[in-house]
């Protein structure tokens, strides 16, 4: 029985991907999921130069923006202070802009080097922003498959093997284990080259 390479590998010219052109495209579907996630809704051309410059909205609005009503979301833009309120909503109003800018940004480097044909290699900082981008994608399927602790991460390989799940959730945490398997190998790809 042959061995599959692992998904990503440190090679002299940077991280390589070993992933199929169906593996790399499901991959840039989900990183552009994750960008559309983010979207705000605000036109490009409604942000001050000096926010987009510095990486801050709502230094000029009189209403920060409010804790996003979806849950995924919220783990990606998270409040700054829990028992605080009105720092929280401070703390958003300062960084939230800069932050979805930041993940953003980092999904679609990502998603642009690994359109790019086989065989593709990544350079320190895109393998930096599809790192970073796994994790907000991983964070977003969790939230989607309610993971909530540390055991029920632990209980999810159990749920899937069992099978007694609805097909939607089956598909959900199968992609979820498959992108924490490939994001381990990134991290050691990527330690490989720092």
């Amino acid at each position: 029985m042959a061995h599959r390479k692992a998904p990503f590998k440190h090679s002299r010219a940077g991280v390589q991907v070993n992933l199929d052109d169906q593996e790399r495209e499901i991959l840039v579907h989900l990183l552009g999921q994750l960008d559309e996630l983010l979207d705000d809704g605000r036109p490009a051309g409604e942000v001050d130069p000096l926010e987009a410059l510095v990486g801050m909205r709502g230094t000029t609005d009189e209403t920060p923006p409010a804790t996003p009503d979806d849950p995924a979301l919220a783990r990606l833009l998270p409040d700054g202070n829990r028992d605080d309120p009105e720092a929280s909503a401070e703390y958003r109003r300062l960084t939230e802009y800069g932050l979805r800018s930041r993940k953003r940004s980092g999904a679609r480097t990502a998603a642009g080097a690994l359109n790019r044909p086989a065989p593709v290699v990544l350079s320190s900082e895109e393998a930096l922003s599809l790192m970073k981008a796994l994790t907000d994608v991983r964070l977003v399927l969790g939230e989607r498959l309610e993971l909530k602790t540390d055991e029920d991460a632990e209980s999810l390989h159990q749920r899937l093997w069992a099978g007694d799940e609805a097909e939607s959730w089956m598909a959900t945490a199968s992609i979820y284990e498959v992108l924490t398997a490939w994001q381990e190998h990134l991290v050691v790809a990527v330690s490989k080259k720092l």
